[in-house]
């Protein structure tokens, strides 16, 4: 006796044409374009979350760097003189002291670099 599969691809193509849901055009209807763009966009996906913390981190360091020029200094120096003075603040906290509370990031810089 034959195995008729009908029930599993329905459901697999239930599946990526869900997962399609959103897209433009032959994209959202056709099962092998929606297939073929459901892959590429979960490779796209994995990808930028690995990309998505080296912009972030690139964005703290301008941050950084713009509130330290502020401050008398440049970022290299003041990360430096924060090794040396083993203060151990990350990049994110930095980065958000430097934007909502400058008078705290000024507090930082002086005790790093002075």
């Amino acid at each position: 006796m034959r195995v008729k599969r009908g029930v599993t691809t329905h459901a697999k193509h239930k599946k990526v044409l869900k997962a399609a849901k959103g897209m433009q055009h032959n994209r959202r209807r056709s099962f092998r374009m929606a297939k073929q763009a459901v892959t590429r966009a979960l490779q796209y996906s994995y990808r930028d979350r690995r990309n998505k913390k080296r912009d972030l981190r690139s964005l703290w360091i301008t941050r950084i760097n713009a509130a330290a020029r502020e401050n008398g200094t440049t970022y290299a120096k003041l990360i430096n003189g924060m090794k040396a003075k083993n203060i151990a603040l990350d990049r994110k906290v930095l980065a958000d002291l430097a934007v909502n509370s400058p008078e705290a990031f000024a507090e930082v810089v002086k005790k790093a670099v002075k």
